[in-house]
């Protein structure tokens, strides 16, 4: 039988799970705003506990193989990265998934992001289709990660999409965020080209990654 320690270790995965339900309804309330409003306006009047490192809970109640069982179940075995030179979180990939399209629609996040602006992705108008985002958690858990992109034409901002995509324990095995359905603009007056910057972030504030890109809306795949 498990004892007050894993109670409170249950209690604590539990309180991220609240927080992330949290932020779902805080961003359903933020749609409007621009990123860097968002971020400042943010209040749930709520002190997170002090968090403690993956290494610190692995340490903890060590020799009772009940807890050892319930902590290995919640967060798997040891991180593989241990280099503190990788990031905790690697956003890898960006995919456009859509099943209209004649082939596939990936931006790779592992180079140079300056030349990503130059990069511009293709959907012909009104189809439906679903962003997916393949990341990776290297050391340690992470609570709170979410996907902002802000979408501009022509100098004036257009549309900001937030997603709130979890908290995770670090896994050897890549990780992935698949988007609810969108649809791409329609009709000659949306067509053309749209730059959007897209970021990665979690609910403390870190910053994984921030990139420009480009989407263009055409008549046809052509």
């Amino acid at each position: 039988m498990l004892g007050v320690d894993a109670c409170e270790f249950g209690g604590q995965v539990l309180e991220l799970l609240w927080l992330t339900m949290c932020y779902r309804g805080l961003m359903a309330d933020k749609k409007d705003l621009p990123i860097e409003e968002e971020e400042d306006e943010r209040n749930l009047n709520y002190k997170p506990p002090v968090q403690k490192s993956l290494e610190e809970i692995q340490e903890l109640d060590k020799d009772d193989e009940s807890l050892v069982k319930y902590k290995q179940t919640l967060l798997g075995s040891l991180p593989i990265t241990t280099d503190p030179s990788v990031p905790n979180v690697q956003v890898i990939r960006l995919t456009l998934l859509c099943d209209e399209a004649p082939g596939p629609m990936t931006m790779d996040l592992t180079g140079d992001l300056q030349a990503l602006r130059e990069k511009t992705l293709v959907l012909k108008e009104g189809v439906t289709f679903r962003l997916k985002i393949d990341f990776k958690v290297n050391r340690e858990i992470v609570a709170g990660l979410r996907y902002h992109h802000l979408i501009h034409r022509k100098g004036i901002n257009v549309n900001k999409v937030s997603y709130m995509v979890g908290s995770y324990g670090p896994k050897a095995e890549e990780l992935e965020f698949v988007s609810p359905l969108d649809e791409a603009p329609k009709g000659m007056m949306s067509r053309g080209q749209y730059g959007i910057r897209s970021r990665f972030i979690d609910d403390d504030k870190n910053v994984y990654l921030d990139w420009e890109w480009n989407l263009e809306v055409k008549k046809d795949w052509d």
